[in-house]
């Protein structure tokens, strides 16, 4: 049933965008084909990318299995003052989907006191990610284990965060999407932590991973360097677990970090909730 489930999800996305992407056809085909049968053909394929975006979204919000174990202690992916966005103490599944293992995934974004992270809205919508305090931030392995996986080749793009740039990037997630996982997370590691529990941190650096497939890693090593990588709005960094190494079949696990503090609050092992702050406990 779990199995079934994920398959539904992502079936949902690709449905729903290859209805947007026949609805946008339809337009552009209007602009220059213009005939009795171009307009009986473009009013079919109007009304099959409605259909396929109504059955995508109804598709994507069917009921799902959770997975029901306790959450996993593992050491946080990041050191210094970063904000939680899209968590798993605020919302399940936190990304709005299942899809990709991300159930309990949480996207971390640093914010310094000594540096300003751009406001959304605020300058171009499209900054190189030069301009963001995460961006070559190193990315730390939240379990011991072994490294399946490593992806790094894939570009740093510009940052998305103005409302225009944001429709920009709803269109380049659709041909991200049709390209599977690899596309959507952008650079990644993957570690087994050997129990059936598999580790992700996704978005890196291009060229930055530090580990390679067989490496024998621990809790808090260095993997990579935080980038723009995928289907992201702006240099962060994406962390979950899994119970498979491959986030396209893979169903999302529970977690908690280790020894952090949440907000101003005492070092405990925790989730911050959306908009709160991490900071890693020996870190001031």
């Amino acid at each position: 049933m779990k199995r079934v489930m994920r398959n539904v999800q992502r079936l949902a996305v690709r449905l729903a965008m290859s209805g947007l992407l026949l609805i946008a056809g339809k337009w552009l085909a209007g602009l220059w084909w213009r005939s009795a049968t171009a307009d009986d053909v473009l009013s079919t394929a109007e009304l099959a990318g409605f259909a396929l975006v109504i059955l995508g979204v109804v598709a994507l919000f069917l009921p799902g299995t959770e997975h029901t174990g306790p959450d996993r202690a593992v050491h946080p992916p990041v050191a210094g003052r970063w904000l939680a966005l899209n968590s798993p103490a605020t919302r399940v599944p936190s990304h709005g989907t299942r899809a990709y293992g991300q159930s309990h995934a949480v996207d971390l974004v640093y914010e310094p006191l000594d540096r300003e992270r751009p406001a959304f809205g605020a300058g171009p919508g499209m900054r190189p990610p030069q301009d963001f305090p995460a961006f070559g931030e190193p990315v730390l392995s939240p379990v011991p284990g072994r490294v399946v996986r490593v992806r790094d080749r894939a570009r740093d793009h510009r940052s998305r965060n103005a409302r225009w740039s944001l429709v920009y990037l709803l269109l380049e997630g659709m041909l991200r999407e049709f390209g599977g996982a690899g596309r959507v997370i952008g650079n990644h590691v993957v570690v087994d932590a050997g129990d059936g529990c598999f580790a992700l941190v996704a978005h890196l650096r291009q060229g930055s991973a530090t580990v390679r497939e067989g490496d024998t890693v621990r809790a808090g090593q260095q993997l990579a360097r935080c980038g723009n990588s995928g289907n992201s709005t702006e240099p962060h960094v994406h962390v979950q677990l899994m119970d498979r190494a491959s986030p396209g079949i893979a169903q999302g696990l529970p977690m908690r970090f280790a020894g952090v503090r949440i907000g101003d609050g005492p070092v405990t092992d925790g989730m911050p909730a959306d908009n709160e702050h991490l900071t890693p406990g020996q870190a001031s």
